[in-house]
């Protein structure tokens, strides 16, 4: 287990955590909190406990609170209602912080918590970064079985995803009744992952799904609630040129992505696994930004013309633009996008990365291999030559 090289922090006061099942939340809190009090809502007899009396926190706490401080409730979404008496709680007894993990917002908003008033600030737990994982990173691992705690510390990576993904299908999806036909959401599944770094089309979706249109919007949006994917929007801050509206498609994880991508004789590996790499640059960027003390704003940039850089980021402290390549050589062609962007945004950081070993700077980009680049991404710190 890596659990010491986590960057993950948590803020002096109450907060939420939000972040997909295994991403290593409940095993951080046991690591980090040894005198918090833990009610876990996966355990099936205090989740029936608490659902038939969600007043039964209160007793709890007033019976705790001379020797805990520190109260965790472990996948909150599973009983909204229990909010109510957290929010009362924080209001009444100053001295005590509560921590609230979940792995879906969907229930939550579907009962139209508020999140305790702002009272409570949100936090987000990803899968690993390459730099927490050190010396044993390894790209290609993590192209294929992908950053998830839970899959990366697994003897057999491939059963473990497999599993991993049918655990979300069954305990997520249909025991909470999120979609009438299980069959149907999983063949959305495999067909949503072509889209995986493109640009989202739902109608085409649909059509090979052999679903209606709003059903695939559904589907998306639970997948996003579930924080099993994610939209990119188009950067269009002062745009000089004419750009594309769609937002891009991505899965959390690459490796949840390979896994679901189906494969066959017609299908290029080299396409897939460019597809993968992308989006694991993607999920280094987002927890990035999220363990940073000043999160920044992720985009793609895309022209009507089709340039097209991969990720813009944008802050008060940042302004990059990165294009991700799946080769070991650079091309004039591979910098065309970066050259454009920064011909409009000229105090545009613009970066290059790509499969090869050495580090260069061509044309005034600086060209970083893959590998290099993310174990020097650290919070606070965007790796520059």
């Amino acid at each position: 287990m890596h659990l010491k090289n986590r960057f993950f922090t948590l803020p002096e006061d109450s907060c939420f955590i939000f972040g997909p099942r295994g991403t290593g939340k409940s095993t951080w809190i046991k690591e980090n909190l040894h005198n918090a009090f833990i009610i876990n809502l996966l355990d099936e007899a205090t989740y029936l406990e608490y659902l038939s009396n969600p007043n039964l926190l209160k007793e709890v706490v007033l019976g705790n609170r001379k020797k805990h401080k520190i109260y965790v409730i472990d996948e909150i979404q599973k009983i909204p209602q229990i909010l109510d008496n957290v929010h009362d709680l924080i209001e009444n007894y100053k001295d005590l912080r509560f921590i609230l993990t979940g792995s879906s917002a969907r229930k939550l908003k579907r009962a139209g918590v508020n999140l305790l008033a702002g009272r409570a600030v949100l936090k987000k737990m990803h899968p690993f970064m390459a730099a927490e994982l050190g010396k044993s990173f390894n790209l290609e691992n993590a192209l294929q079985f992908g950053m998830v705690p839970l899959i990366v510390d697994a003897k057999n990576e491939i059963e473990k995803i497999a599993a991993y993904i049918s655990l979300y299908i069954k305990e997520e999806v249909q025991s909470e009744g999120l979609v009438r036909n299980v069959g149907d959401f999983a063949r959305f599944l495999e067909v949503v992952s072509f889209s995986h770094g493109s640009m989202l089309n739902s109608a085409n979706i649909a059509r090979e799904c052999g679903v209606s249109r709003k059903i695939v919007e559904n589907y998306i949006s639970i997948l996003i609630d579930l924080l099993l994917a994610s939209l990119l929007p188009v950067f269009s801050k002062k745009a000089q040129r004419e750009i594309v509206s769609h937002p891009k498609f991505y899965y959390f994880d690459s490796g949840v992505y390979y896994k679901l991508r189906p494969k066959g004789p017609l299908d290029n590996p080299a396409e897939i696994a460019g597809m993968a790499l992308e989006g694991l640059i993607l999920q280094h960027l987002r927890a990035w930004s999220d363990y940073s003390q000043d999160p920044v704003e992720l985009y793609y940039w895309r022209t009507k013309a089709g340039v097209e850089v991969d990720f813009i980021i944008y802050s008060e402290n940042y302004f990059a633009c990165i294009e991700v390549k799946n080769s070991a050589k650079i091309s004039n062609g591979d910098l065309k996008g970066l050259k454009t962007f920064i011909l409009d945004y000229p105090n545009a950081l613009p970066i290059l990365l790509y499969r090869g070993k050495d580090k260069l700077i061509k044309d005034g980009i600086q060209c970083w291999p893959v590998e290099n680049f993310l174990l020097e991404l650290l919070p606070n710190i965007l790796p520059t030559l």
